[in-house]
């Protein structure tokens, strides 16, 4: 095999491709900033053991794992950021009220995601510890929402879903806990059938539920026939509210996003313990943005605190969004003539982008769109279009 060849779902970024995800990566950091949320940038490795505790052990078959030479401890290269982040809080901030913190980076994981996905994504991520009320979920879902807006991906959906819906009802299934996996299973691929075999044990009000659970997704009416098909216990009440209000205010806020419910969503990582969503896009391959509520995040380490947030994939962002025109350049001689060099020195201080064309290569191809030169019109250097 040659030498160049890289590994499956691993790949070279080149320059356009490059330049848009740089782009996008700037426009996201910068929107979340005008939300006031702090960049923090966990390390690409740890001690396998804080990478993978409590919520992060749904990530082991994902993180690659190495032997640290200095310490001869196992290390684990990230598989996703948020359990660090959580670290962050709970040890390195240890703040009393609202922490608003963000991050992007990349992360490996050992098997893609899907048929499309990279094994390197390119994380970028936005999370609030420390308030519990729905104003917080409401404000991460905003965040993701203007984020993805502003990238020009076309019409979003928001899919709504809460994962405590399926916990309450299976833990009043007496199911075991293989049948409770198996349950979620089946739900993950809609399978009814496999359902109705796995509940069969169950009392008939809550087999019934479980497998009623398939049917419920489509727009605000699924909230309508989730309180007449599910039972009356206080924990699916509540979620049903809340999803009823996020979808209101998202709604009215959003008149241009569509907002859908699946009850029997159950997609992501495990470590969800309330209302959660998908964004998608008509020509993306997957959601562009997944994330919810985790409040159980920070209790491994010693600090249980209210937690949500989303995170994307960069990379996979900029395969649906749209290509923005290349921003026009000014080309310009090589010379050692100093009036030349301070004019291209000050029109980079007023960020343009100029290109000197190198002896030899003025017939070269041009790579950045330019649209003016510099040129010497009576003794002045003067930009002119081309």
């Amino acid at each position: 095999m040659s030498a160049w060849v890289l590994p499956d779902h691993i790949a070279d970024v080149l320059p356009s491709e490059a330049r848009h995800i740089e782009e996008i990566r700037r426009d996201l950091l910068d929107m979340a900033r005008c939300y006031g949320y702090e960049l923090v940038m966990p390390p690409m490795l740890e001690h396998l053991e804080s990478l993978l505790s409590g919520t992060g052990e749904a990530l082991d078959l994902q993180t690659f794992k190495l032997v640290d030479q200095l310490s001869g401890r196992m290390m684990g290269l990230r598989a996703d950021s948020t359990p660090q982040v959580a670290r962050i809080d709970a040890h390195l901030l240890n703040r009393r009220g609202v922490a608003r913190l963000c991050y992007c980076g990349p992360v490996l994981h050992t098997r893609p995601g899907g048929p499309h996905a990279s094994r390197e994504p390119l994380q970028f991520g936005a999370e609030i510890y420390g308030h519990s009320g729905l104003e917080a979920d409401l404000e991460i879902l905003t965040l993701a929402l203007d984020a993805l807006r502003a990238t020009h991906v076309g019409p979003l959906t928001v899919d709504l879903a809460d994962a405590r819906i399926v916990g309450a009802l299976l833990g009043a299934s007496g199911l075991n806990a293989v049948q409770q996996e198996q349950v979620h299973t089946a739900l993950t691929g809609k399978d009814a059938t496999e359902l109705q075999a796995i509940t069969a044990s169950c009392k008939p009000e809550i087999a019934a539920a479980i497998q009623s659970l398939v049917r419920l997704y489509g727009d605000s009416s699924v909230l309508e026939h989730a309180l007449k098909e599910l039972p009356v216990l206080p924990e699916v009440a509540h979620a049903l509210s809340q999803l009823q209000w996020l979808g209101n205010h998202i709604a009215a806020a959003f008149p241009d996003v569509s907002v859908s419910f699946d009850l029997a969503d159950l997609r992501g990582y495990a470590y969800y313990t309330g209302v959660r969503f998908s964004i998608y896009a008509p020509n993306a391959h997957d959601a562009l943005a997944r994330g919810g509520r985790y409040d159980e995040v920070g209790s491994v380490f010693g600090r249980k605190r209210p937690a949500v947030g989303f995170s994307l994939d960069v990379k996979e962002l900029a395969t649906a969004a749209q290509l923005p025109p290349l921003r026009a350049a000014i080309r310009a001689p090589w010379g050692e003539d100093s009036a030349l060099r301070s004019a291209i020195a000050a029109l980079r201080q007023q960020g343009e982008t100029v290109v000197c064309v190198l002896p030899g290569h003025e017939s070269e191809v041009d790579e950045f769109h330019c649209d003016r030169e510099l040129k010497n019109v009576s003794g002045q250097w003067i930009v002119t279009a081309i």
